[in-house]
């Protein structure tokens, strides 16, 4: 049977961390004197992680079959990883711990993408309806905690982070293993994958997204802070986002037989696109920037669940968990540090809304390799 809400609790959890995390301990790094450069060099290495522990812990388990031992070991020492940001506020020691728990944290998601697929057999179309729940979680983190600093001190990001990643280590220990599926040798090349053109079309344009996606990331909240907002909106902000995000994955099936997933691509860069330009530009119309949150309902929510049924496709049997961690390598990790960690040059450089307006370039630079590297004479073994 598929273990529904085992599996729907972690997402559920693992994106409560990145709701937590990601919008509001920028905000307490700045609070704890952090330069722009040393926030943007932090905050890329996680990403950084990403380019490489996932290809090492997929490997690890392709070659052990221990997927549930590595997603439970990442979980217990990414907390003690994370435990590292109570004991000290200089730069180099939150270097240190960042990169502790970046190093862990980085192997759970492809392996857990990959065990949801294998659990799910032929049933992938039901992906999004688990999750699905990790948005949920992300709003619940998100909503809760920027409601909650308006009148708390900025620190109790880390409590409540820690207390996050307490119920991630719970939940790492009701998922069940499952093993891949068997293919034919002949279908186990990881070279004759990688040689196949739509296949890097993909990889380099997910790459681009991820870069166009970095400081939103990394300085979206301290940029709405800075125009005036108050913390409980930057909260409301993230949460409608994710709202979008919810409810495209809910309509993804559907959209999956009307569209292919070249198709749904296309469309969620170009709205990536148009939605960088908008903040970079309109941030003073709270209309204009309610529009543009609404948009990562196509350049995350969109844009996730078809370049991962791709990689699924693509990356059959044993070869899941090194094509899931792939695509978080190149797209998460490598497209996520330069986005990261060029924002953090350029924003104290060129300032915000240029520093956007790249983040748009790169969106519009991964719509065109992918619209010339993945021909739509292929689309139909796409929507297979």
């Amino acid at each position: 049977m598929l273990p529904y809400w085992r599996l729907s609790a972690y997402y559920f959890f693992y994106f409560a961390f990145v709701g937590a995390f990601s919008p509001y301990f920028t905000l307490y790094l700045r609070a704890v004197s952090l330069s722009a450069t040393e926030i943007a060099l932090l905050m890329s290495l996680m990403q950084l992680m990403r380019i490489l522990a996932p290809n090492l812990w997929g490997w690890l388990a392709e070659r052990l079959g221990m997927r549930v031992a590595i997603v439970r070991l990442s979980a217990l020492m990414s907390l003690v990883g994370f435990a590292g940001f109570f004991l000290t506020t200089s730069f180099g020691g939150l270097f240190a711990a960042m990169a502790l728990m970046a190093f862990f944290w980085s192997a759970a998601l492809p392996l857990i993408e990959g065990l949801t697929f294998s659990h799910l057999a032929g049933e992938g179309h039901r992906y999004g309806s688990i999750r699905v729940w990790g948005s949920v979680g992300f709003i619940v983190a998100v909503l809760a905690l920027g409601l909650v600093l308006d009148h708390v001190a900025i620190d109790a990001v880390l409590w409540v982070t820690a207390a996050i990643l307490v119920g991630i280590l719970a939940c790492s220990f009701t998922i069940p293993e499952s093993a891949p599926a068997q293919v034919e040798r002949a279908a186990l090349s990881l070279s004759e994958t990688l040689r196949r053109p739509e296949v890097r079309a993909l990889l380099g344009a997910c790459f681009l997204m991820s870069a166009a996606h970095g400081a939103l990331y990394v300085f979206y909240s301290i940029y709405l802070v800075d125009k005036g907002y108050d913390k409980a909106l930057v909260g409301w902000m993230w949460t409608l986002g994710v709202v979008a995000e919810i409810i495209v994955f809910m309509l993804m099936p559907r959209l999956m037989r009307c569209l292919s997933l070249r198709a749904i691509l296309l469309l969620s860069f170009a709205c990536a696109v148009v939605r960088f330009v908008l903040i970079g530009w309109g941030a003073d119309s709270l209309p204009v920037l309610l529009f543009a949150q609404v948009l990562h309902g196509a350049t995350f929510g969109a844009y996730h669940a078809a370049a991962i049924a791709a990689v699924n496709l693509w990356f059959p049997g044993r070869l899941q968990s090194r094509g899931q961690a792939l695509y978080g390598s190149l797209s998460f990790g490598a497209g996520g540090m330069l986005g990261g960690l060029l924002s953090g040059y350029t924003w104290e450089a060129i300032g915000a809304a240029w520093t956007f307006t790249l983040g748009s370039a790169f969106a519009l630079a991964g719509l065109v390799w992918l619209a010339l590297g993945w021909p739509s004479s292929m689309r139909a073994e796409a929507n297979s």
